[in-house]
């Protein structure tokens, strides 16, 4: 039996627990109909890792975390029609399968997409899983089409975090979108400035009095972080018949609120359509391919802003702690164990300079 490393979790654990994650040896995967085996040369972390180490136990003896990655196709299933071995490519994953936290990851070939050429892994790995959130946001849930937005505004509510990155570049680039996103400190409202923002507002101070300042009414409110605590402020700023969408977990919403301005509540949640095959699965493959278009015609740029080394038990513990944190900026990336070792940790370049 040939085995390959991977790292992932025993149990439901905290971050400081001794075994909060684990290396170990598991069987090397073999391709399904539709399945590439990917080797993987770049991840990055997402909150999803975070509550899954925290709250999922495994289904067998263990659970190899990671979501996003990007990596170079091995070997492909016999039904397999768009990669062949060789091919760049990255995506975002499937939550019900073992994850990118291993040397190997079989992945559906309907949620992937071409690597961007002008990227390295661990920088193209940052992307997938947010651009596909903030890509269903803006044209699932807003039922936008490109181009659309003129003289509305979107509130992005926690515009310095990997989703709002990512969504606030979309919103700039392929809608006429007003994009005012939240941000608090110096260094999260200059990186929020820097992904494009038309205003940058505290969302430690009201909301609604602060777009109430700068007069306007948002049309669209993604509320990424923090949708209880800001609520009632979003209902009371937000325009009449506008679209409030989430990707967090509220424990209660006073929903009565939204109905005398008929407003639309929708929850987003990008492994939808891989958990319950859809009929369009493929549309997150065609997005990801838009995306990386995007990124090699200079359009959006890597949200990635910390690069933490190789893949390692010690390395993907320092990731956890940056998410749990509440502090990260953009998104935290690492090599893969197909990937030689030779970046140096420690913070990108400016993304607006690259």
């Amino acid at each position: 039996m040939s085995t390959m490393k991977a790292i992932g979790h025993r149990r439901p654990v905290v971050l400081d627990a001794a075994d909060a994650l684990e290396s170990f040896e598991i069987e090397r995967p073999t391709p399904g109909p539709r399945d590439l085996l990917v080797a993987v040369h770049g991840v990055s972390m997402n909150p999803v890792d975070v509550k899954v180490r925290a709250a999922m136990a495994p289904e067998g003896d263990q659970r190899v975390l990671g979501y996003d990655a990007s990596g170079v196709v091995v070997a492909v299933g016999e039904a397999v029609s768009d990669f062949q071995p060789g091919d760049a490519v990255w995506y975002a994953g499937d939550i019900t399968r073992p994850g990118s936290n291993a040397e190997l990851q079989l992945v559906d070939e309907r949620i992937v997409g071409r690597k961007p050429r002008s990227l390295d892994h661990a920088e193209a790995a940052a992307l997938p899983l947010t651009a596909i959130t903030a890509w269903e946001i803006l044209f699932d849930c807003f039922r936008l089409a490109e181009g659309d937005g003129e003289g509305e505004t979107l509130l992005v509510i926690g515009g310095a975090g990997g989703v709002g990155s990512i969504l606030t570049q979309l919103a700039r680039r392929l809608t006429k979108l007003t994009v005012v996103a939240t941000a608090s400190r110096t260094d999260t409202r200059d990186w929020v400035a820097r992904m494009g923002a038309h205003h940058v507002i505290d969302h430690r101070e009201p909301l609604d009095a602060s777009l109430a300042e700068l007069e306007l009414a948002p049309r669209y409110v993604a509320a990424l972080t923090h949708t209880d605590r800001h609520f009632d402020a979003i209902v009371e700023a937000i325009a009449p018949r506008g679209h409030i969408a989430m990707i967090d977990d509220p424990e209660a919403l006073e929903l009565a609120r939204i109905k005398p301005k008929a407003l639309t509540l929708s929850w987003e949640f990008m492994f939808a359509r891989s958990m319950f095959q859809a009929a369009d699965m493929d549309a997150q493959q065609r997005l990801l391919n838009r995306v990386s278009a995007l990124v090699d015609a200079g359009e959006i740029v890597t949200t990635a802003n910390r690069h933490l080394g190789a893949m390692s038990v010690e390395t993907l513990l320092q990731a956890h702690g940056i998410q749990e944190s509440g502090r990260a900026i953009g998104k935290t990336v690492l090599n893969g164990f197909s990937e030689a070792a030779a970046h140096v940790a420690g913070p990108l370049a400016d993304p607006a300079e690259a």
